[in-house]
Order: structure tokens, then sequence, then C-alpha cells
């Protein structure tokens, strides 16, 4: 049973109906329509309703759910025939086909588009290349025979216009290794491609193999085609001309012949005598149009026959040895035209409906002799069951010497006119007294026929009229041979190739060919010997309405196709025996919490034992018989009672193993976190030691090394040692610093406390501050940086020192002064420990200004490679210098000595410094250093990095 629907969808398999009629049938396949359920089994038969609408039940999700599953663990679906068909191909090593049939509209073409999809999707799970290159071409080529065997109709906008039966061929693992495909009746069509498509279409060539010669060569038979349909002729006093011969130009264009080749086969035809002789005989305007029309089609059925081969060239499966590869076994899926009752029922209809009649009498053949096998295996008493066979009605088509067919093919043999009414006659006078055939002149009262047109065929689906109209014309050959030999002649060698009988002379043509109607009963005939030596699947597929509504559903329509379909035919077969069956294992899991004996698990010898200790507990001993591993149900209202009882305890059992589930989960969880903790305390000790090892190790040896360990890395701590590793770096940066300071002279201690003050204070913001030159802080004493003055300035100094008392020189040296004006003049600064002097160099250092030190504020300096400094009092009388650079190095920078000395000093005055602070926070919102080399800076558009020093 399709054991996950609930009752509210109806029944899920047509067997269990409690009663066996069209009405219940109709009212189930309806149902289950509204519910947007349009897939029913019939036992292992899939019913299916085109819903006219796209359904998310096709994806990746679906075809999990149902790959390796029985047919009935899951709701009915496409999947699970093609799945049991799989299963049965690869577990058996059995050849199996899926027939899928229905009319048109009905959804046949989608069905096995979906099929070829999960076959493809459940396959070659190691995704070989080989492998996965044979599922592309299958796949690609449904989208070519569709494109090019199926057309819009009025019925139908994706109507295929041919039966098609692929063969796809797997190794020994159940992967695909190639395919074959035949078509069956073709009928002329018309293209219905989108752009969308024909770039699919176009794709799917390439991928399937054709060269861009061959793809041309399509496209010029499909040009010539169209251009054939508007070809008109007219009749002047004598003879028949084509009107307007450009396009007799463009045909022979496209087919590569010569213009005046083109023309004489269209407008005559050439014969040979008895005696040998050859003449050519001129066609009427209306021979003329029918070789026109005949020409087009045989170009058309020559082109899809070459395509199909041309695909069968590609997929078959080549270098194949059964010694070395294994057994090869084969899924067929047959796509074929489903039974068609017109209006006006022509030789086509026959065709399709004989082929039906074909089909229906495998069908039936093969669900009895599946039924009965499995009946023989399981060692249940067969009981003979009643159907209607539909030989008789085979025999009345096909049969030798008496069958229609062979009619239809002695009338086209006969010299002279032969017309459809002659040959009607000839049917009724030797299938009059047929049971299932009948004509207007047999049964003259019945005026739903016409004289001299219809018979009338009772197939196994009912009572079909045919017109006999046009049934000799179209089963002859109408193609005329120079056709033939025109494109025999063609420069193209994909034309030559399509028309290989064109190369006979027309002495050479004494055999006639054979009929449509024969060529087409000796197809079906294979085919059906094709299909009786595999294990059949099926799928019925049934169109609920012409409007092509998602949400109509036609009864009377329905009920016609039901019926032509032989399902309840197929229901009864079914349901004669035994209506449902399933191995001992599968029921007792499913029913064994309905017995006391079976729940949880039985203690029973073997699963039959269980099995029936549940059917006696409810009492079914005389519905029920025990195959060897299968118990056989009779009636589905006993299987019906079992699934209530499931249903009222199935909430019960659940909330149960919930509660008993939820606990088992909470210990585990429990015990995993009990567990989880262990692990992580154990492993963040091993980490920190392991981290204090690594510490040890790396560090064992920094006393001797040149750096004291500065070149060492640090291993990376864990995170609870991360505040612990910050510090003991920090420790050990100090103690390095202790030892490099310890190895430092005590006279060069001063210029190290200056740059390491600039240093901190400068905090890169400016790039080069002159910390790797000597600090010589009195450059005008020195007579290497002052060669001319340095003797004055030495004695203006000591004048001073006499004068201010002042003991340490803490930065001296030339600069220039630049006034609010923006007027710069040379002068010389001189800072000590007491004052600040602003000296005129050029009149022998004279004083210009004194200034206490301790009312300076602060300095700023800019963030360039400038010299530029203000030196800010409390007094608010600020001073903007321009130190120079000296004339020894003039890329001298001595901003930062400056600075360094100053922070250095008020640092050391700890007596008279009340505090000093450093101010960043405008350092670079104007100008960079590039910008401050130019001539005369704007004070104003200065950044400064201030540092702000107070007593």
């Amino acid at each position: 049973m399709a054991e996950l629907e609930g009752l509210e969808f109806g029944k899920s398999d047509f067997v269990l109906l409690d009663e066996v009629n069209m009405e219940q049938f109709m009212e189930n396949l309806k149902l289950r329509f509204e519910k947007a359920r349009i897939y029913t089994f019939i036992g292992e038969v899939v019913v299916s309703v085109n819903p006219y609408k796209q359904m998310d039940i096709y994806g990746k999700e679906a075809i999990d759910a149902y790959r390796g599953r029985e047919l009935y663990e899951n709701p009915p679906h496409l999947y699970a025939v093609a799945d049991a068909a799989y299963k049965a191909m690869k577990r058996r090593a059995k050849d199996t086909c899926i027939v899928i049939s229905g009319e048109s509209g009905a959804g046949k073409t989608e069905a096995s588009k979906y099929i070829m999809q999960y076959i493809a999707a459940i396959t070659n799970p190691s995704q070989r290349a080989e492998v996965e290159s044979v599922k592309n071409v299958l796949l690609k080529s449904n989208c070519v025979l569709e494109a090019f065997g199926n057309a819009k109709t009025n019925r139908n906008d994706n109507s295929s216009r041919f039966g098609k039966y692929m063969d796809i061929n797997f190794n020994f693992n159940g992967d695909p290794t190639g395919g074959h495909i035949n078509n069956y009746l073709e009928a002329d069509t018309t293209s219905n491609n989108d752009r969308s498509n024909h770039r699919a279409v176009l794709s799917a060539l390439q991928v399937i193999g054709f060269s861009e010669e061959e793809i041309d060569s399509i496209y010029r038979i499909l040009g010539t085609i169209l251009i054939l349909g508007n070809l008109q002729f007219e009749t002047d006093s004598e003879s028949v001309q084509v009107v307007g011969l450009e396009a007799v130009s463009h045909i022979a264009g496209l087919t590569t012949t010569k213009p005046d080749n083109v023309t004489k086969s269209l407008l005559f035809r050439t014969v040979a005598t008895g005696g040998g002789e050859v003449i050519e005989k001129g066609h009427t305007e209306k021979e003329a149009c029918f070789g026109r029309d005949a020409f087009a089609k045989a170009l058309y059925e020559r082109l899809f026959c070459w395509i199909v081969a041309r695909i069968n060239a590609v997929i078959e499966v080549k270098d194949y040895n059964p010694v070395l590869h294994g057994k090869n076994t084969v899924i067929g899926v047959l796509d074929i035209y489903g039974f068609e009752i017109f209006e006006n029922n022509s030789f086509e209809q026959f065709c399709i409906n004989y082929c039906n009649e074909k089909l229906q009498q495998l069908f039936i053949e093969l669900i009895l002799r599946q039924e009965q096998d499995e009946y023989q295996r399981e060692g249940i008493t067969w009981q003979h069951i009643d159907y209607f066979n539909n030989q008789i009605i085979v025999d009345l088509v096909e049969q030798p010497h008496k069958g229609i067919i062979s009619v239809l093919d002695e009338a086209c043999l006969t010299v002279g006119k032969v017309t459809d009414t002659i040959c009607l006659e000839s049917m009724d006078a030797k299938l009059g007294q047929h049971p299932h055939y009948t004509s207007r002149k047999l049964t003259p009262s019945d005026k739903t026929m016409e004289f001299h047109r219809d018979f009338r065929i009772r197939h196994y689906a009912g009572d079909v009229t045919y017109s006999v109209e046009g049934f000799l014309d179209k089963n002859k050959d109408p193609l005329f041979q120079d056709f033939k030999r025109l494109m025999y002649n063609s420069s193209n060698p994909v034309l030559k190739e399509m028309w290989p009988d064109g190369q006979l002379s027309i002495t050479e043509v004494t055999k006639r060919p054979l009929t449509a109607a024969t060529l087409f009963k000796n197809s079906i005939v294979a085919l059906v010997d094709k299909l009786g030596c595999k294990e059949p699947y099926y799928v019925r597929c049934i169109k609920p309405n012409e409007m092509k509504s998602p949400v109509l559903f036609d009864d009377a329509r329905c009920q016609h196709q039901v019926a032509y379909l032989g399902l309840l035919e197929n229901v009864r077969v079914r349901r004669a025996g035994f209506a449902y069956r399933q191995p001992y294992a599968r029921f007792l899991q499913r029913y064994k919490m309905t017995c006391e004996y079976t729940w949880p698990n039985h203690l029973m010898e073997t699963d039959r034992e269980a099995v029936e200790a549940i059917v006696t507990q409810h009492g079914f001993q005389d519905d029920v018989a025990y195959g060897h591993t299968k118990l056989f149900v009779r009636t589905p209202r006993s299987l019906f009672t079992l699934e209530q009882e499931r249903a009222a305890l199935i909430p019960i059992l659940v909330l149960f193993l919930q509660k008993v589930w939820r606990g088992a989960l909470a210990r585990m969880r429990c015990q995993r976190m009990r567990a989880i903790y262990a692990i992580m305390g154990c492993y963040k000790r091993y980490k920190v030691k392991a981290h204090f090892w690594e510490v040890e190790r790396r560090f064992t040896n920094v006393r001797n090394m040149a750096d004291y360990g500065k070149s060492v890395e640090w291993p990376t701590p864990p995170a609870a040692l991360a505040q612990f590793d910050s510090i003991t770096q920090q420790l050990h940066r100090r103690w390095r610093a202790r030892q490099i300071v310890k190895n430092i002279p005590p006279s060069d201690m001063g210029e190290v406390r200056a740059k390491v003050a600039a240093l901190g204070a400068l905090s890169g913001e400016r790039k080069d501050w002159g910390c790797g030159r000597p600090w010589e802080r009195d450059y005008l004493s020195n007579v290497s940086h002052n060669t001319l003055t340095s003797s004055n300035f030495i004695r203006i100094s000591k004048e001073l020192r006499n004068k201010d008392q002042y003991n340490q020189v803490l930065f001296s040296g030339f600069c220039r002064k630049v006034n609010r004006f923006n007027k710069s003049t040379d002068r010389a600064l001189f800072i000590t420990e007491k004052h600040i002097y602003k000296l005129d160099p050029k009149k022998q250092f004279k004083v210009l200004k004194r200034l206490p030190l301790e009312s300076m504020t602060g300095l700023s300096i800019t963030a360039g490679v400038d010299q530029m400094v203000a030196l800010h009092t409390s007094s608010q009388d600020d001073v903007l210098l321009y130190i120079q650079r000296g004339e020894l190095c003039p890329n001298q920078d001595r901003i930062g000595e400056l600075l360094g000395t100053l922070i250095d000093h008020f640092t050391r005055s700890v007596a008279t410094v009340r505090g000093c602070w450093v101010e960043t926070g405008i350092g670079f919102r104007l100008q960079r250093g590039a910008e401050l080399k130019q001539a005369k800076p704007n004070f104003t558009e200065l950044a400064w990095l201030s540092i702000n020093c107070s007593q």
C-alpha cells in the first residue's frame, strides 16, 4: 500500500476499491485529481492524470525518497515504477521495459522524460566520465527527438507524432553503457520551438556529436521542406510549369543539385517500358502537387530516421564482450500513441488503434502471466480468470490473405485503376461475416456511416468508424523514383547518405517496395516480440479535459479513456484472486503493534507464525492464504480494518517512543557534556604546561645572546594565558633594557635619556627625527659645526654664565625667526637650564631676548621633515623659529634633539616641574611634511604635535 497517504486523498491503489465498477473507479480518480494526487496504482501499474501545471514532486528529495525503496513504500509515482524496473534489472539480471500509453495530450512524453531523468540520477554513483557521457547523450537525445518528432496540434502543444522505443543498456554494475532508439509511424510534423528551445536543441545536437556540417545539412533540408510547401504549379496550353523559378533555384542551392534536375523531377516522371525503353511522362497539375507533397514528407521522414540512426550510432554499446564485461541487461522505455477515436478517422488512426490492440493483448497476457507466476511461486492455487481476448480483433487486421492489411496491399498491387471504394467493397466481401467488422453496405439501417466510404471495427476500447478515403494513397509508396535519384546525386554527403535507394537506375527498379501498412505491421510485431521477452511495467496516461485546465475534470472524456485503456479489466484481473499481497516480514513490520504476541518483537520461530497470530487475533483466517514468502489477502475490507486499528495505536506508540527517546537523548547529552568538560580540563592543563615548556626552551640562552632574546619569537599562548603572556613579555623587555643600559657609559646616558624622551613624545608621528646620529646639543660652541663664529659664541656664553649663573647648556644652534608678518631673519637659539636666549649672530651674538625657561609652557612642531618649531610661553609671547640643519650635514634633523633634550630636562627637574603632557589630537589634519617644505609656511595651516610643559 501507499502508506504515506491518508484516506482523504482516496484509495492510492484501485485494487483496494470496495467494488470494482466504473462509478467507484471514476469517483476515486476524480478525488485524487482534485487533491493534486495525479498518480494512482493498479497493482504495479501507474495511472497518471495530466495536471496541466508544474508540480514540485520531481526534485532531488523525491528521487532520494524513492531510490531503492519497494513499490508500495511511498505514494504512487513514476519514480516508483522506474525504480522497480531498475531494481528488477539489477538484482535479477532481468531485462525490463516501461510501457507508457495514452491519447495525445495525456502526458506520455513528459512521463518518459521524468523516467529517464530518474534512471540517470540514480546510476553511476562513482561519476565515471564515460558513463556520464552516455547518460548525457541519452538525456539530450530526448530534446532532439521532441524537436523533430513532436508538433503543436489542436489537442496538444507538444504532441508526439511518432512512437518511440528506447533500449537503455546497463553493465553488471547497473550503470548505463549505451542504448538504441526505434521510431514507429512518423506522421508529417511542424516545428514548434521558441528561441530558448531552439538553443537547447542546437546544444543537444552538439553534445550528441553532430558535426557542424551535419547540423548545416539539417537546416538546409528543413529550408527545402518549407520552400516546397509554398511551391505552386500552373497549366498552360500544353504542359505544367512551376510558378516562380527562383524557388527552384533556392531548392537546388539548398540541396546542392542542379536547377534543371529539380524542375525535371517536379514536372516529369521517368518510367521504363517492358522492353527496357526509358520514357519521360509529364505530370498533370494534380500529379505535380501530389509528387511535391510526397517529396516534402519523404524529406522529413528520411531526415528524422537519419537523426535517429545518427543518435543510435553514438549511444550504441561498442566493443562489448560478455566474458570481460559481464551480462548486459536492458531497460526499455516505450512512449507510444494511445487509442484514437476522432470524428473523422483515417489510415493513421487505423494503424494507431491496431498498435494499441497488439499492446493491449500483450498487456493482458503479461499481467495474467505475472499473476499466475506469482501464485505458482508462492504455492497458491491458481484460479482461471475470464477476460476478453482481443486476438480476434488482431486477426481481423493482420491475418494473412484475409485481414484488412492484406486487402489493402492486394488493392495497391493490382494493375489498373483501383479506388478506395473498390477496396471497401473487397473488404465487405471478405470480412462481412466477421463479428467485429461492419459497414453501411452490411448494415444499411445504420445511418451513422456513409455508403461507399465508411467501415467500422469493434475494438476492445469501443467502436471506431473509419473513412476509407485516402487509404490506398497513404498505403502506397507515393514517392517517385526521380526524387530519390535527385537526392542521391546531391553533392551534399549527408543527403546522399539518406537516399541510398536513389543509386538504382530506372531499369533496375523492378521490385515493388513494401506498403506502409505492412511496414508498420512488421515493426509492431517486432516491438511486441521485444516487449514480450522483458518484464513489463506500465504507465497509463489520462487527459482530464480538452481545455488544458489544471482544475477541470471532464468525467465523460476520462471515462472513455479508462474504458479504452482497459483499466477496469486490469483491476479485475488483479482482484480476481487476492487484492493484496505482501512479504511476511514487511506485513509484520507494519501491523505487529495490533497484536500483543508480536509487539514489540515476537518470540516465534518464523515471521509466518507471527503473521498467523495477527490474522487469528483479528478473525481474518477465512480471508487470507499463506504463500511461501507472502501473505495474500482476498478483500480490501480486511486490510482496512487492520489499517484503522494501526492508525488508532500509532499516536500512543509515538508518545511512548518520544518519551523514551527524549530520555535517552538527555542521558547521552549529559554524558557527552561530562566527557567534553573532562577533556577540555585536561587539554587546557596540557596547553598551559606545554606553553611554559616552550617558553623555557626558547629563552634558556638569552643571557648569552647578543640581543638578549629580542630575535626570539614568542610562542602563541593559549587563551587562558593571554594576560600572563603579555605581562611576561613586558618583564622580558624591561630585563633586556636593563641589560642594555648597564653597558652604556655614564657620559652617554644624557643623550640616551633625551632620545628615549623624544621617541616617547613623537610616538611615530615624525618619520626622521635624528635618532641615528650623535646629539651635540651645543652646536654654536662646536668648531666643527661653527668654524667662523664659535670663538665669539664661547666668549658670550662665558659672560652669560657669569651673569646668569647657569650650569648646563641644553641646546644651541643657528635658526631663522619668523614674525607675524611672515618675515624671517637669521638668529641664534641658546637654551640653558635657566633661560632661553635669542641672539643676533651678525652682531657678535648680542642677546636680543632672554626668557626664563620656567616661563615656557610648550612647543609645537610639524609632522613633516621641516625644522619649524614654535616656543610657547606663559606671557603669550610665543616665538616661531626655523632651526638650521648645519653646514656639515645639510639633511640633519635637529627638531627631535631639541624636543628630547627639553623633555628630559623637565622630567629630571622633579623638584621644579609640576606636570608634563603631550597633545596629539590635531597632528595631521591639514598638511603633511612634504607640503611644508615650501618657501614660507602659513602658520595657521600647520598641523601641530604639541608637547606642553608647565612648572
